[in-house]
């Protein structure tokens, strides 16, 4: 038989299958097939549609569709192979494990009966008001088991932000177990696919690294359960069809929510689409859920930029300081901390000292750090004290109540360093409740900076930490601020409190953290928090909903932190980063790092000794300066204009929302000889208003290089042509206020 007889029975046979395919689909088409649903914002439109088959699929996610009848014509099945045939496998919205899709699934499940098989079926939808937006539910059902998981999207129309997550609930007559549970899965059908990533370490946070996606699986992920993020971080950005660009180009922007271990799986499947899979990390946590319990996955939060990650920078940081973090619209206190100054060795008159210097230095607040707590093991060091939350009485005889009024005298604010969630095994807590601590019973113990995490799936535990703050601010309500420090990650994993079900105690420890934190919300709701863990291991949205600020790094380093804010700034505004200017890197003027701190929440942490009478003054004006300008910095538009890593030079600008105020902050870190200058053009400003550009932040007796210095432009200009506010000086710095005429 010749080849073209054997292709036209091939064919035949073929067009026969995939006519009684075409007729059985037909007369068992679901009642809901071609389902339109659109989850928009004025940007970008996500659009899921029901298959005749009844299951949920992504048709398309990309800029906003004109014509709303055009998403009916999108069609659910993939034409992905190369000769032209119809792929049936789909890209189904939640894709579970046990089906025919034989790529990454969302959800893995093992049904009462031992069946690893689910099948989603589309059940119902709804539209509801949300703040700021719409929220669209979506449910579906497996057909053969009494099993349910709800679709949530939320779309935020002028902020181009997208949040999703999931609920999963049976009603079985035995628990299920959950092996996998992402939170969304998005998928994407481009040439090619370009990985910008965030690695971490302590003082080495927010490290950006790209690279190309090829095909099969890309990980990012994290094991250390408590200080989760210390090694990568939640969040990530992908390119679509070249490198991630600032200014150009479409990016897609992803964080999740979770202060625990995550998971991102990034898959290239092998007809070039690609697939996002966020989620909680499964390692080590096999999910018992019983009938009727809701298992909710955390948020991941998106934006879709079409003008790169700058403008996807500027989505979030707009939805998030609407939305999500804590006082997003309030004001943030600048501050003198203590700890670098005197670490441990502090009394109470020596901080009575120190808030005088705070008001001298022209800050709002007096934090006091680590090492106030502890008798029968004071803490005088990091080896014991660790959850016994009371005054060291030798060391501040008059306790609290005696700072805050030093404080109060002063006039300043006080605020105090706590790690609650932490013991030290030299400790009364220790001694009493052993069984409260996350510790296995049968093997020698692993200490992480000689300390243990108290196991906060107990209800317990999570009423003692509650109380540690409640306490606090029960006996001295004037307390105006916490810094609640995190220094350990999860080891020895095992909890004495859920002995039956150890699979689930990554999950229940965070979600304990979480019912604290809305305990200490709800009672205390106007005291702001700062979120630290040693540096920037903590910086999720979810936490943010409790805390108004994050430690970026305890690198502070100016050099080393124009990379580690300019990483983080990628999905957080100014507003959630504090910054603190110390005695890092001496080498550099208090100048340079000041005008580094200064692009975040700003606050000192450094003795005013250290400081002669121009680098005092310096600071006092600074921060004058910066309160002057917060409008632009803390709520503002951030424009990363020259990036630290493809020059040596870095430059960031800020203008508030009228356009009438905005400040440039530049840096030039190591200069090579001779090499070209490049004037720095703005963004932002309105072409057709006048601007007088002025530079701030010089040490006193010192006389502007800016040869712009006071001169009139107008917005188009300085959007065009560009300032010359670069040098060949290695670490210094020039600030430029930008004021509308």
């Amino acid at each position: 038989m010749n080849s073209n007889i054997q292709k036209s029975i091939f064919m035949k046979r073929v067009l026969s299958i995939l006519s009684a395919t075409a007729i059985a689909t037909a007369a068992f088409a679901h009642p809901e097939a071609g389902k339109i649903i659109r989850i928009s914002t004025d940007n970008t439109d996500l659009i899921l549609k029901v298959g005749d088959n009844g299951r949920l699929y992504q048709t398309y996610l990309g800029p906003k569709l004109l014509n709303a009848d055009d998403a009916a014509g999108l069609d659910w099945a993939q034409y992905a192979a190369s000769d032209g045939s119809v792929s049936k496998r789909g890209w189904e919205a939640y894709s579970t494990s046990g089906n025919e899709d034989f790529f990454e699934p969302a959800l893995g499940v093992t049904h009462a009966d031992g069946n690893p098989t689910t099948y989603l079926y589309y059940v119902d939808s709804c539209e509801t008001p949300a703040e700021g937006g719409v929220q669209t539910n979506i449910r579906l059902r497996d057909d053969k088991y009494p099993f349910d998981v709800t679709l949530h999207y939320v779309a935020y129309p002028k902020e181009n932000v997208i949040k999703t997550w999931s609920e999963i609930k049976h009603q079985e007559k035995k628990p299920v177990t959950l092996s996998s549970f992402a939170s969304a899965m998005l998928y994407f059908n481009e040439m090619s696919y370009y990985l910008t990533e965030f690695s971490s370490d302590w003082a080495k946070e927010a490290q950006m690294s790209s690279q190309q996606l090829q095909f099969g699986k890309k990980v990012i992920d994290t094991k250390l359960g408590s200080r989760a993020a210390m090694h990568t971080h939640p969040f990530f950005e992908i390119g679509l069809n070249g490198p991630v660009k600032e200014n150009s180009g479409e990016v897609l922007m992803g964080t999740l929510g979770w202060t625990g271990n995550f998971r991102f799986t990034f898959e290239v499947d092998n007809v070039g689409n690609l697939r996002v899979i966020p989620g909680i990390n499964p390692y080590a946590s096999n999910y018992e859920l019983k009938a009727d319990e809701v298992f909710t996955t955390p948020e991941f939060i998106f934006t879709l930029s079409y003008d790169g990650s700058g403008q996807g920078s500027r989505n979030l940081h707009d939805w998030a300081r609407k939305y999500s973090l804590k006082d997003g619209d309030g004001s943030r206190l600048t501050l003198l901390n203590n700890w670098e100054n005197t670490a441990f060795d502090f009394d109470q008159d020596i901080l009575a000292e120190l808030m005088k210097e705070a008001k001298h230095l022209g800050v709002d607040m007096f934090l006091l750090d680590d090492g106030w707590f502890g008798n029968k093991y004071p803490r005088k060091d990091d080896h014991a004290g660790l959850g016994d939350w009371e005054v060291t009485h030798d060391k501040l005889p008059g306790g609290i109540a005696a700072l805050v009024k030093s404080a109060n005298d002063a006039d300043v604010k006080f605020g105090i360093w706590i790690e609650p969630e932490m013991v030290n095994p030299k400790s009364e807590l220790y001694e009493k409740h052993p069984d409260w601590v996350i510790e296995q019973p049968n093997r020698d113990t692993y200490y992480y900076r000689n300390q243990l995490v108290l196991d906060m799936s107990n209800p317990k535990v999570q009423d003692y930490v509650f109380d540690v703050v409640d306490n606090i601010l029960t006996e001295n309500p004037e307390v105006a601020y916490f810094k609640w420090d995190c220094n350990s990650p999860i080891t020895n994993i095992y909890s004495p409190y859920n002995k039956d079900k150890q699979g689930q105690l990554y999950i229940d420890h965070v979600r304990g953290i979480y019912n604290v934190l809305k305990r200490i919300k709800a009672k205390y709701p106007d005291v702001p928090m700062m979120l630290c863990s040693g540096g920037g291991a903590r910086c999720d949205y979810e936490a943010l909903k409790y805390f108004t600020e994050f430690w970026c790094s305890d690198n502070t380093d100016p050099v080393e932190r124009v990379y580690i804010q300019w990483g983080f700034s990628q999905f957080f505004p100014a507003k959630a980063m504090a910054a603190h200017v110390t005695s890092w890197n001496k080498n550099t003027s208090v100048k340079f790092r000041t005008d580094v701190a200064s692009m975040c929440k700003l606050g000192f942490d450094i003795g005013l000794k250290e400081l002669n009478a121009d680098e005092l003054a310096y600071c006092q004006q600074a921060i004058a300066n910066w309160k002057h300008l917060e409008p632009a910095i803390m709520d503002g538009e951030q424009y990363r204009l020259v990036s630290p890593y493809e020059s040596n030079h870095a430059a960031v600008e800020y203008v508030d929302k009228s356009k009438n105020m905005g400040v440039l902050f530049a840096y030039n870190l190591s200069p090579r000889y001779k090499e070209k200058l490049q004037r720095v053009k703005l963004q932002g400003l309105d072409p057709s208003k006048k601007y007088r550009v002025t530079e701030i932040n010089l040490m006193p007796g010192t006389k502007s290089k800016f040869a712009q210095n006071n001169k009139i432009f107008s917005g188009d200009y300085l959007m065009k042509v560009g300032l010359d506010v670069f040098s060949f000086a290695h670490n210094t710095s020039m600030v430029i206020e930008i004021s509308a005429q």
